[in-house]
């Protein structure tokens, strides 16, 4: 039986989730598998995998052969460093503490990198949300400005229009 590594399709239209599942290459897409290792979901920024480690590299190490995407996934989770690492074991190149210490020395490289994206954008955000903050009291300042010199002209022809009624005012008990 030739076995696959793929993804099962879930939720609504427009906005999917995934299984990770091992199955018959001949079985459908979303039909029946012999196992579920995780879930994968690309909505989400980065997205979000959750994965059974342990499950997945024993079907890589069977020889379950995994789609496109899943040996991204997989590849990205490190499931084909530990087949590598784990090969060089069994062929006598390095023991398997040597092994161990490279894979945790990877992961945590991989962890850093992925702490410094997420600390880069959520500066990003903060930037963003300045540079908007600034550009509205920009434009507040300047509608207070334009209500300002509105006011200010209004003043001004009700202050002209006071002083046109006062001479008018003073020369009409004159003339009676």
């Amino acid at each position: 039986m030739a076995t696959r590594i793929r993804l099962q399709r879930h939720g609504r239209k427009g906005y999917a989730f995934y299984s990770i599942v091992i199955a018959n290459s001949r079985a459908p897409r979303d039909g029946k598998f012999i196992e579920k290792i995780g879930t994968y979901n690309p909505n989400t920024n980065p997205a979000t995998v959750d994965l059974k480690f342990d499950r997945a590299l024993k079907w890589v190490l069977n020889g379950a052969q995994p789609t496109d995407t899943v040996r991204n996934i997989l590849s990205r989770e490190g499931v084909y460093m530990k087949k590598h690492l784990l090969g060089g074991v069994a062929k006598g190149a390095f023991g398997e503490a040597e092994a161990e210490a490279k894979f945790e020395a990877w992961k945590n490289n991989k962890q850093k990198g992925l702490e410094a994206l997420k600390t880069k954008q959520e500066e990003a955000k903060k930037a963003e949300a300045k540079t908007r903050l600034e550009a509205e009291q920009k434009v507040n300042e300047a509608k207070a400005k334009a209500v300002a010199e509105k006011k200010a002209a209004e003043a001004a022809a009700k202050a002209e229009e006071a002083a046109a009624e006062a001479p008018a005012a003073e020369e009409t008990p004159a003339a009676e």
